[in-house]
């Protein structure tokens, strides 16, 4: 794979107002390990390889237990995940996945037995910030790992 297009050079100033809103999400009140879980989720849909490389470092560096990733896969039927991950991690796919009915109002109540309206929100920004990254990188091309002593993720002892 070689690099198409590097969005911070051809475009820099909207490339910054997405790595800032990045950067804003890193200080909502989501749990970080649930956060890095619905960024994992949205990047195997989407099927973008350096964003789940990136995000299960990313994880993995912020204590999240290996096989819970390996997991995330298969989270409905794994007993790792909360009723709480569940429903975050539903909305994940509804919103990466929208269909013609959007989110039910089953999963929109799911949610609210888990999470304040800010968290909803928050899980949302969440799941269309990285929905966004996806696209940006699959057009790119960018290699897997190819980021990782630049943004610290070598720490994570995957290889």
């Amino acid at each position: 794979m070689s690099l198409r297009v590097n969005h911070f050079k051809t475009i820099p100033a909207l490339a910054k107002t997405l790595a800032d809103a990045s950067m804003a999400l890193g200080k909502i009140s989501l749990d970080k390990k649930l956060k890095h879980l619905v960024d994992i989720r949205a990047s195997q849909l989407n099927h973008c390889a350096f964003c789940l490389d990136m995000h299960v470092k990313e994880a993995k560096m912020h204590g999240e237990r290996e096989l819970r990733l390996y997991h995330v896969a298969i989270w409905r039927e794994s007993p790792l995940f909360s009723a709480k991950e569940k429903a975050a991690l539903a909305l994940t796919e509804a919103l990466t996945r929208i269909g013609d009915n959007g989110v039910s109002e089953a999963l929109y109540n799911e949610l609210r037995e888990h999470f304040s309206e800010v968290e909803v929100s928050e899980l949302t920004f969440t799941v269309a910030v990285i929905n966004a990254w996806n696209r940006l990188q699959i057009l790119s091309q960018m290699a897997p790992g190819s980021m990782d002593s630049a943004y610290g993720l070598d720490r994570a002892e995957l290889h």
